[in-house]
């Protein structure tokens, strides 16, 4: 499953994040994995979350960022919940091309039982009429 917030760059759908990772990591099971552009946030997530800096590791278009989302599926079985802040950048992801790679997700989700929440710096508009189900914060 995908759950999306979306708004304009400089809405804070960055603290929302930040919030409901740390609410959640109180309540899964499982392990948790935030994908970002940088450290910055570190201090903000409890250390029970895993911060990963996507920048470290040279990716260049949407198709090496799904290879790297499976990489990180690949290595750690109890994975439950996969938080990313600043999609477009952090998956490389063009604004033409969002619905392929949210599709892709998906099935990565759904083959993996693995939950995604990403942050995406669009308005609720611009976001593909099959994922607006899957919106739980629009600013």
């Amino acid at each position: 499953m995908i759950q999306i917030i979306s708004g304009e760059k400089g809405k804070g759908k960055t603290k929302i994040l930040l919030a409901k990772v740390n609410e959640d990591v109180l309540e899964v099971k499982g392990n948790i994995v935030y994908l970002d552009k940088s450290n910055k946030h570190m201090y903000e997530l409890s250390n029970k979350v895993r911060l990963v800096n996507v920048e470290d590791y040279l990716i260049e278009n949407s198709d090496e960022f799904a290879g790297f989302i499976c990489g990180i599926i690949s290595e750690d079985h109890d994975l439950e919940t996969i938080y990313v802040d600043s999609f477009l950048k952090v998956a490389c992801v063009d604004e033409n091309k969002i619905g392929k790679v949210l599709d892709k997700l998906t099935k990565i989700s759904e083959q993996f039982n693995v939950h995604f929440v990403i942050s995406i710096s669009l308005s609720k508009e611009n976001i593909p009429a099959e994922y607006q189900s899957s919106l739980i914060v629009s600013l």
